[in-house]
């Protein structure tokens, strides 16, 4: 199966089919020279495919890579195969995998967006992620390790005590881009990471896209967070879409480069819209945790931890996703700047505000 994993993903249904007829990947591979009297009309370069012995060579250099770094090999037809992939007819082969993921969970999400992410994008994101583990303890949240929104949805998911998977797009003996290696460590902890392809491939630009396929099919849904009018995560939106996935899409300003990608999947209704955890599990309809509430019961809560003045300083920062100076909300609020500034640290030291460039303040709860 290792060996065939090398054919082309335009072939990788035929491939199955032929599997299927014979029997097993290693019968395949031995009767490569008769595959026309399997299936007439194949390709005589099929047949020269399966029957390359360079094929063999490497699956058994892979072998030995897997087996020295503790390696999981899991093949179309293992029951630790994700059946949500395998109902894909471009599902790949075999996965390369590393950590402790259940790839078979009850929930599994996935949440891709703009590698160009903006505060707004990272908020709703880790937002998202960490109300989604209140509602539906245990969903695997997989993305691809890249950066913006991808590794912002790791993290996350790390800080919620969600399991997280990276799909990758080169093998397992590399970390790509090499500034998330710590993030790769940590997720190893709690899910892992996956790859179709062997060690030594390069994370070229096809193989991005390759990726993306296993992104969507692996999950009940997806999830866009940010994107520009084209990139990969429209890419995944699509291949969800076609695998018929559910698909969602935070919405952004109009204005706004990197919101774009989602307002036009909301507009096409490619994606239903959701602005919370809480829009997406009801969505879903999944049987979630009995404490689930609603955006308007999560608000009144929130504000009930706060003072009078904490609430108006959380209500004017809520209002502008900008955020504001200090001298802003002096003006705002009528609150002096003596008795603003102590306020302003304690709701940062507490989670419910950030500091931004510009002397800005925003709200970290949107």
């Amino acid at each position: 199966m290792l060996a065939l994993s090398r054919v082309q993903t335009s072939q990788l249904a035929l491939i199955r089919r032929l599997i299927e007829e014979v029997g097993s990947a290693k019968e395949l591979i031995e009767n490569a020279g008769c595959i026309k009297d399997i299936v007439p009309d194949a390709a005589p370069r099929l047949a020269a495919i399966l029957g390359d012995r360079k094929l063999l060579e490497q699956a058994e250099r892979e072998m030995e890579f897997i087996e020295k770094n503790n390696i999981k090999l899991i093949c179309m037809g293992d029951d630790a195969y994700p059946y949500r992939l395998a109902e894909c007819a471009d599902a790949p082969l075999v996965l390369h995998s590393l950590g402790n993921a259940d790839l078979n969970a009850k929930y599994i999400v996935s949440i891709v967006g703009t590698r160009h992410a903006s505060q707004y994008g990272k908020d709703v994101c880790e937002n998202f992620v960490a109300d989604l583990a209140k509602f539906a303890p245990g969903t695997l949240i997989v993305s691809g390790l890249a950066y913006g929104i991808d590794v912002c949805a790791h993290r996350a998911a790390l800080k919620a005590g969600l399991p997280t998977v990276g799909v990758l797009a080169h093998g397992l003996d590399r970390i790509y881009p090499n500034s998330h290696r710590s993030t790769a460590k940590s997720m190893l902890e709690n899910g892992g990471l996956l790859t179709e392809f062997m060690s030594g491939t390069n994370p070229l630009p096809p193989y991005f896209v390759q990726r993306n396929r296993i992104v969507a099919g692996i999950a009940d849904a997806t999830v866009v967070i940010e994107s520009a009018s084209k990139g990969g995560s429209l890419i995944t939106a699509s291949l969800a879409q076609s695998y018929a996935r559910d698909c969602f899409a935070f919405p952004g300003r109009i204005n706004d480069q990197y919101s774009c990608g989602c307002n036009e999947l909301v507009s096409r209704n490619k994606a239903a819209l959701i602005t919370s955890a809480y829009d997406f599990v009801e969505a879903m309809n999944w049987d979630v945790a009995a404490e689930k509430k609603s955006a308007d019961e999560l608000q009144t809560e929130l504000f009930a931890e706060l003072s009078d003045d904490e609430a108006a300083i959380m209500t004017a920062l809520r209002a502008d996703s900008e955020g504001l100076q200090v001298n802003q909300m002096v003006v705002a609020l009528n609150i002096p700047i003596n008795r603003l500034l102590p306020l302003l640290f304690d709701m940062e030291m507490k989670g419910y505000i950030k500091a931004v460039a510009g002397g800005r303040y925003r709200a970290t709860r949107m």
